[in-house]
Formats: structure tokens, C-alpha cells, sequence
């Protein structure tokens, strides 16, 4: 079959399947509007139905396999027509009017071996929910559909032709495709092992190690996609919950979910999540002063420990608040007993069985609200049973009532952490100075980033998770997460259920994050606990990773360097330029890239926010169209953008200019603020620099 009648073929059956679609479509009817309970729920059904036929309207399907099952007795049958080809899509689409189905859900089982297999003449395998299947491969095809229109079509595997040096012509092609201002979803380029992440049991804390570019943000949001289509009725989009690092990275990933056809999942950060938990007690200090001060006043890790209370995101402060949970909680219940009146006695042992029998494992202050209601209707049976009508009694008991209640211990989250920094019983081994700083700024009702997790879980021990617990959780940049905060999120889940990834070299907030996988995974019992590592960067060119890699090759700490795909691009160029010269440098330089017409997203990268500022002020001095990223922004639009290099991360771009790579902006304890910056850039990356090159990035020439 020649490659015209092979693309005729694909297109005709293409046409057929969409006018299947359009059909089922028309078919459907419009929304159910009255009060009947039954047909409510029908119409719930027939719009999740639409909805999904909507999504493989626009594109059908990506891929093709064809499948021949062996035998139960392990034969393969010889009849063609039991080679099956399977059309692959997002959404699972049936023939109008029976069970044929014309695309199989990326989700289902079956759909797993357009993923694992990567060639080869041995049987693949799948498992099904009736067992294991094996069968032969005989097709892998890859399409690209447009506007009802195949406008490529590669054959990755064919069965029966010599295989040469194995080259996924598809995936290069979707890597060279230009960025917009927004993430998309993966779901017809996903290799093996981000697939078997994807795929992985739901109950555990599933650690992901990432390179940056290896897709593990994007694999952690199909992974959802995944669980509530592999567990549907179990689990909720509604009880789910990604944790993001800030508000314009959750805009920049807003779009994946929506694509794969799934709604309502939740999406924040720590800081946003902790201060409504709190029920807005507090304030978050102002992240962008903290932030951009530690990044452009603070030079040394010594300064940086001690200033940001890093021991406030340890166990061992948890323990602390344990120990203060304790002694609270054995306070609770009253040691005098109780008499309103004459001849009412209420004992100590009573009170204590009620409130150990009666309130098993609830928070601390729902406890102790329940033991004192309960006192109360005690008291009000006591009243009824003795027939105490004279209003002077019953209100004198009423009096003592609460008054009796009243000396009860009573503590918000910001009051008992307050106790822990000011008065008698406030903690010696913290350092005065914070100790005074912490208590002033909480008086204030301000709060710290690392105050956060503190107060959070105190807040759990105290009141409780008022909202179902989470069905399942996802950290992105884990890294920069504190044991503290992951042990907080525990307690708002009844059965471990994570997705937890980041890069270890990506941790530019080292003062407050984790340094080893192991602070975090210690935290549950290791048949708990996966982990997973994606060394494969699919981001950026050749060029741009092996330069990357330069600047972390002085680095330990067990991590893998990156491993480029084999995608070629242009060199990394850095350039010496003068202070007279250098923005008009960098005006020239984007200029020139702007008039090319072939890079849709580009950004100018610099060292601290009051140098992007200088940029961004000269780039629209002269005439260009630029953004400036802040940390307060909530979207990313694209275009020609300005950011600090330590808002950048998780952002891609097509061309990235680093501002300047001197060794004024970048010491060694800068490597990986600039491996961040460098590893957003897709296709070209130049660097330059005033005065002399940072160490960082002259490694491969000879020192002296």
C-alpha cells in the first residue's frame, strides 16, 4: 500500500468515525429540566456522555495498534481477522447504537501496550480485569488530527520490517512544536516509564524524581486522570487536590486537566490551603519581600538557615507541638467535681470516662466542646429529674455552669502557638530573636511561610478536617517542601493516597526545603511508599542539556544528570558584554529573535527582581511588548516575558536569554538557580555576562 492510499485509508476511516460522532451527538437531545429525581439523573449521565463524545470530536483518536491475542493454549491463530486494530484516543467512543468500540479510552488497560511496547518480536503484554493478556504486536501508528484532518502519520513499529537504530520520529516532531502560555497534556506522546508512573497503585506515597523537562508535573496530572478512571465510584475529582508553587503556575497548568476531559479537581498552594484551614486568623507575610530579600540580600546558606526558621519545618518541631498537644489534651478534663447545687455531684472520673469512651479519636477541642455539652445536659437532666423549678436555683446552677466550663482550656491554633514563643511556658532552645519575631508577628496576625505548617497541623489536632478527607493529593516541587508540611497533609487523608515529585536539582529554596528524598519518604512505613526516577529530559535540545548539566557537575547528592533526547539544536552561546552596552545587548538580541517569526514565547531571565525591573522598563522604553513577572501575578501570558530567575521554574519557553551569568550574580551557591534558569529554554539559550564569566559555566575550561 503506498504512503498516498495508506493516508486515504486512515482518513476515510477518520471521516467515518467522526460522523459516528456527530451523530451520537445529535442523538443525545437537550438537558431535562423538570424535578423527577430519576430523570436528573439520567440527564447527569447523558451530559458526561456528551461531554466525552465533545472531546473526540475535536480529536478522535492518536494512535493505532494492532493486536492479535494468543490462544488460551498459547497459540497464535493464523487468521487475519483476528489482528484487531485498536484506535486510541482520550475519550472512549462506541459505535452509534452497539458495543463495537471505534476508540478505546488511553486509560484502559489494553491502551497500556501503545506505551510499553517499544518494538521487537516478542509477545505484549497487558493486564485486564479478567487477567493477564498476551498477544503480538503487528502496527504502532501515530497520528496528528487537525480540524477533522490527518495531518501526519508515523508508523513507529511494523511487524516484519528490519528495525534500524530506534528513532521516535513522532516525538521529536511534537518536542520541536513552539510553547504558548500554556502546559498540554502528553497524552499521545507518553513513554514507557512515565506511563508506569501513570499507572502505578493508588494507595501510596509515590515519590517522583524529575529531571528538569522530564514531564513529571504533566505525568502527575494524567496520573489523576488515570486514578478516577481506574477506580471510578471509589474516588472523587471533588476529594482530590494539587498542591502547585505558586498561583501563576497553577494558571500555566490549568489547561491539561480540562483537555483529558477532567473537572472539579482542586488546585492551590500550601500558603492559600493553610490560611483558609485557618479560617483567615492569620495573614501570610508578604511572600514576594521574603522572597525576593533572601534572594538578592542573602548570599551565604548560614544566613539563610538561620533567618528562615528551617528547624520550623521539622519533625522534631512537630514532636515539640506533640508534646504540647499532650499536656493540653490531659488538661481538658476537669480534676474538681462539679456541684451546682447543694446535693449535684459530678466527679472527676465520671468526666474523664465520658470523654474517653464517649469521644474516641476526635480532635481535641471538638472534645472538649462535646464534654462540656455534655456536662451541660447532665445538668439540665439533674434539674428535671430532681424537679428544681425555683428560677433563682436554676439560674445560680446555670452561673456555676459556666463559670465551671469557662475554666475548661480553650486554645485557637495562633493562641497555643503563640504560648510556644512568649510567657512561661514558651520554648527554650529557640533562638531569642525569632522566638520575639514569631510571637510579635502572630500577635499582629501575620504569619511566615514556615509559621504555616505549624499552625495548620495545630489546628487539625485542635479542630479536625471540617471537608472530606482527600481522596488523593499531588505535590509539585516537593523539593522545596518541609517534612512538616508533608506530615500536616497526612493528617487530611484516611488512607495514603500521593503523587509527591520535584527535583533535588531544582531546590533553590534550600533554606526552607529538603536536601534528600529520604526526609520525606521516611515519613511513612516503606510498603507505603514508591519511588520513581525520570532522567530523560524532553524539554530542551541537546546543546542546551549537556550545558545545563556543566553547571551542576560540581554538585553531589545522588542525583542523575539529565539525559537529553535526541534532539539537536542550536549551540548555547555565551557573550561578554560591557555595563555601557548591555542593555542595549539585550534589546538587540531579542529584537533580532522577535523579527525571526519563530519562537512564539521568549524570555529575558535575570538574577533578582529590581534588575528585571531595569530590564523590562528599557525593553518598553524602546518599543517592545513586554511582560513582567512578579510574585504576586496569577496568570502568565506568554510573549516576551521578564522574570527572576527564581520565579521561573516551572514555566517553558522557546528562547531564553539569561540576563547576566557573571560571576557577580552567580557563585557556586547560585549553581542551581541557574541550572533553573537555563533548563526553561526549549530551543535556544544564550547566556551573557558583565565582567568575568561565572565558575558556573567556564567548568569545561581549564582553571587556574
Amino acid at each position: 500500500m503506498s504512503d498516498k492510499s495508506l493516508q486515504q485509508w486512515e482518513q476515510e476511516r477518520l471521516d467515518s468515525t467522526l460522523r459516528d460522532i456527530e451523530e451520537q451527538i445529535r442523538t443525545i437531545g437537550p438537558r431535562y429540566t423538570g424535578d423527577d429525581f430519576t430523570e436528573q439523573m439520567l440527564d447527569l449521565q447523558r451530559e458526561e456522555r456528551k461531554r466525552r463524545l465533545e472531546i473526540a470530536r475535536k480529536e478522535p483518536y492518536f494512535g493505532r495498534m494492532d493486536f492479535q491475542e494468543l490462544s488460551q493454549d498459547g497459540r497464535k491463530p493464523d487468521a487475519p481477522e483476528h489482528v484487531q486494530a485498536l484506535y486510541i484516543g482520550k475519550a472512549g467512543v462506541a459505535k452509534n447504537g452497539s458495543n463495537e468500540l471505534l476508540v478505546i479510552d488511553w486509560r484502559a488497560p489494553a491502551a497500556s501496550m501503545f506505551y510499553s511496547f517499544t518494538g521487537g518480536d516478542d509477545p505484549a503484554v497487558y493486564d485486564s480485569p479478567d487477567g493477564e493478556v498476551t498477544g503480538y504486536v503487528h502496527l504502532k501508528r501515530n497520528f496528528m488530527i487537525r480540524g477533522a484532518e490527518i495531518v501526519r502519520l508515523v508508523d513507529s513499529y511494523v511487524r516484519g520490517q528490519e528495525e534500524g537504530a530506534v528513532s521516535d520520529e513522532f516525538l521529536l516532531y511534537r518536542l520541536g512544536e513552539n510553547k504558548d502560555n500554556k502546559l498540554r497534556d502528553i497524552v499521545s506522546t507518553i513513554q514507557g516509564e512515565q506511563d508506569r508512573i501513570i499507572r502505578a497503585e493508588r494507595s501510596k506515597a509515590l515519590f517522583i524524581q524529575g529531571v528538569a523537562g522530564s514531564g513529571k508535573t504533566t505525568v502527575a496530572l494524567h496520573r489523576l486522570a488515570f486514578l478516577l478512571y481506574q477506580y471510578e465510584g471509589r474516588i472523587r475529582a471533588e476529594r482530590m487536590m494539587i498542591f502547585a508553587p505558586n498561583r501563576m503556575f497553577l494558571d500555566y497548568i490549568s489547561g491539561v486537566l480540562p483537555e483529558l476531559g477532567v473537572g472539579d479537581i482542586g488546585q492551590t498552594t500550601f500558603s492559600d490551603w493553610a490560611v483558609e484551614l485557618l479560617e483567615h486568623d492569620i495573614k501570610l507575610a508578604d511572600p514576594s519581600d521574603t522572597m525576593a530579600y533572601w534572594f538578592e540580600e542573602h548570599r551565604t546558606s548560614e544566613e539563610l538557615e538561620q533567618a528562615s526558621g528551617r528547624w520550623k519545618g521539622s519533625i522534631a518541631f512537630k514532636e515539640t507541638i506533640d508534646e504540647r498537644l499532650n499536656e493540653l489534651q490531659a488538661s481538658i478534663v476537669p480534676t474538681a467535681e462539679f456541684i451546682p447545687l447543694d446535693g449535684f455531684r459530678l466527679s472527676p472520673e465520671t468526666m474523664r470516662e465520658w470523654y474517653d469512651t464517649d469521644y474516641g479519636e476526635e480532635a481535641i477541642m471538638v472534645k472538649r466542646d462535646r464534654l462540656a455539652s455534655r456536662i451541660k445536659r447532665w445538668l439540665e437532666s439533674e434539674l428535671k429529674h430532681r424537679g428544681v423549678a425555683d428560677k433563682k436555683k436554676r439560674s445560680a446552677a446555670l452561673a456555676k455552669l459556666n463559670s465551671f466550663v469557662k475554666r475548661i482550656p480553650s486554645f485557637t491554633a495562633v493562641g497555643l502557638y503563640i504560648t510556644l514563643f512568649k510567657g512561661k511556658q514558651a520554648l527554650t532552645q529557640v533562638p531569642k530573636p525569632i522566638a520575639k519575631a514569631t510571637a510579635e508577628r502572630m500577635a499582629a496576625g501575620i504569619a511566615a511561610a514556615e509559621d504555616l505548617a505549624p499552625l495548620a497541623y495545630i489546628h487539625l489536632r485542635l479542630y479536625g478536617l471540617k471537608v472530606p478527607a482527600f481522596d488523593h493529593i499531588v505535590i509539585d516541587e516537593a523539593q522545596d517542601y518541609s517534612p512538616f508540611q508533608l506530615e500536616t497533609l497526612r493528617l487530611c487523608q484516611r488512607t495514603t493516597s500521593m503523587t509527591v515529585l520535584g527535583d533535588l536539582q531544582q531546590g533553590i529554596h534550600s533554606y526552607a526545603g529538603i536536601q534528600n528524598w529520604n526526609e520525606l519518604m521516611g515519613l511513612f512505613a516503606e510498603k507505603d511508599t514508591g519511588f520513581f526516577e525520570l532522567n530523560r529530559s524532553y524539554r530542551s535540545t541537546m546543546e542546551i542539556i549537556d550545558f545545563a548539566n556543566i553547571i551542576l557537575s560540581g554538585m553531589t547528592g545522588g542525583v542523575k544528570p539529565a539525559v537529553p533526547v535526541f534532539r539537536s539544536g542550536d549551540p548555547v552561546v555565551t557573550e561578554p558584554v560591557t555595563d555601557e552596552h548591555w542593555l542595549p545587548k539585550l534589546h538587540a538580541t531579542v529584537s533580532e529573535w522577535l523579527q525571526d517569526g519563530g519562537y512564539d514565547t521568549i524570555s529575558v531571565i535575570g538574577r533578582t527582581a529590581r534588575e528585571c525591573e531595569e530590564i523590562h522598563q528599557y525593553l518598553t522604553a524602546q518599543g517592545l511588548a513586554a511582560s513582567l513577572v512578579q510574585s504576586k501575578q496569577p496568570t502568565y501570558g506568554g510573549g516576551l516575558t521578564v522574570v527572576p530567575v527564581y520565579l521561573s521554574k516551572g514555566l517553558e519557553f522557546d528562547a531564553v536569554l539569561i540576563a547576566d551569568a557573571g560571576s557577580d550574580n552567580y557563585d557556586k551557591l547560585d549553581a542551581k538557580l541557574l541550572y533553573v534558569g537555563c533548563t526553561r529554554a526549549l530551543h535556544k539559550l544564550k547566556l551573557l555576562y558583565r565582567g568575568s564569566k561565572s565558575t558556573l559555566i567556564d567548568r569545561e575550561q581549564p582553571q587556574e
